[in-house]
C-alpha cells in the first residue's frame, strides 16, 4: 500500500496470492492470514482484473476467506450467507469491538462480491447485508479504516437515484463524514463521492471541485500511497469525460 507504482504492485501481486495460499494450507484456522487473503484478493480484483469471470472467482475466495475468519469469532457464523436476514441482522449485532477486523473484512469482501455478480439479482439482494456489517462497524468504531465504513454506506446508499430507491441524501452526509473522519488522508473517498453522488445528482461543480482537489493533494501519506496514486489516475479519467457525462 505504500508503493507509488500501480503497474509494479499488479504485475507482483499473484506471488503473494500464491504464497499466503500456501500459508493458509498449512494454518487454515488462522484469523489474521484470512484476512490478509480475503483483503488481498479483493482488492487485486478490484484493481487490477478486469475480465468478469476471473473478478468473480477471486471475489468468490474473498468472501470465503472472509466468512472463515468471522467464524472463528462467531461459530457458525459462515452459513449466514444462506440464512434469513433477521438471523443474520441478530448475528451481527452480536459481534464486539473485538471484532472489527474480521467483521469489516467481511463487509469489503461482500462488496466486492455483489459488484462482482451485479447481474445476479441473488447477489444484489445481499446489499442490505453490506449495509448491515457497515453499519455494525460505524457503531462499534466509525474511525476503523479512518471511517471507511462511512464510504461504503455512501456507496451503497448511491447506486440508484432517489426516484427508484436510493438516498443520494443519505450518502452524502456518510461521504462527507467518512472525509472528515481521515482528514482527507484518503483521497479515493473523494472520487468515490463525486462519481456516486455529484455524477448522480448532475452536479457539476461538486464534481470537478472534488476531483481538482485530489488532483492538487499530495499522494505520498504513509499507508495510502498506492490508494491515492490510483485515485488521482481515476480523478483524471472523470475530469475528462465530464463534458461529455454533464
Amino acid at each position: 500500500m505504500n508503493n507509488d507504482d500501480p503497474a509494479t504492485v499488479e504485475a507482483g501481486g499473484p506471488a503473494y496470492l500464491l504464497m499466503i495460499d500456501g500459508l493458509l494450507r498449512d494454518d487454515p484456522e488462522n484469523e489474521s492470514l484470512l484476512c490478509s487473503a480475503s483483503a488481498l484478493n479483493a482488492f487485486y480484483a478490484n484493481v487490477f482484473v478486469n475480465a468478469p469471470h476471473r473478478t468473480q472467482k477471486m471475489t468468490d475466495k474473498a468472501l470465503g476467506y472472509a466468512l472463515r475468519a468471522t467464524s472463528i469469532r462467531k461459530p457458525g457464523i459462515r452459513s449466514l450467507q444462506d440464512v434469513d436476514f433477521q438471523t443474520f441482522a441478530e448475528a451481527i449485532a452480536a459481534m464486539e469491538k473485538k471484532d472489527l477486523s474480521a467483521l469489516y473484512t467481511l463487509g469489503v469482501a461482500w462488496a466486492g462480491w455483489i459488484h462482482a455478480h451485479r447481474e445476479d439479482w441473488n447477489a444484489v439482494a445481499a446489499i442490505s447485508r453490506v449495509e448491515a456489517i457497515m453499519q455494525r462497524v460505524i457503531e462499534l468504531d466509525e474511525t476503523y479504516r479512518d471511517g471507511e465504513a462511512h464510504m461504503y454506506i455512501g456507496t451503497l446508499a448511491t447506486l440508484l437515484p432517489a426516484g427508484l430507491g436510493g438516498a443520494p441524501e443519505t450518502g452524502r452526509i456518510h461521504f462527507e463524514r467518512a472525509i472528515e473522519i481521515s482528514h482527507g488522508k484518503n483521497l479515493m473517498m473523494k472520487v468515490t463521492y463525486a462519481r456516486q453522488y455529484a455524477r448522480l445528482i448532475f452536479d457539476r461543480e461538486l464534481h470537478d471541485r472534488l476531483l481538482n482537489e485530489v488532483l492538487r493533494a499530495d499522494y505520498d501519506l504513509p499507508g495510502y500511497v498506492l490508494m491515492n496514486v490510483l485515485a488521482q489516475k481515476q480523478a483524471q479519467e472523470l475530469l475528462d469525460s465530464a463534458d461529455n457525462y454533464f
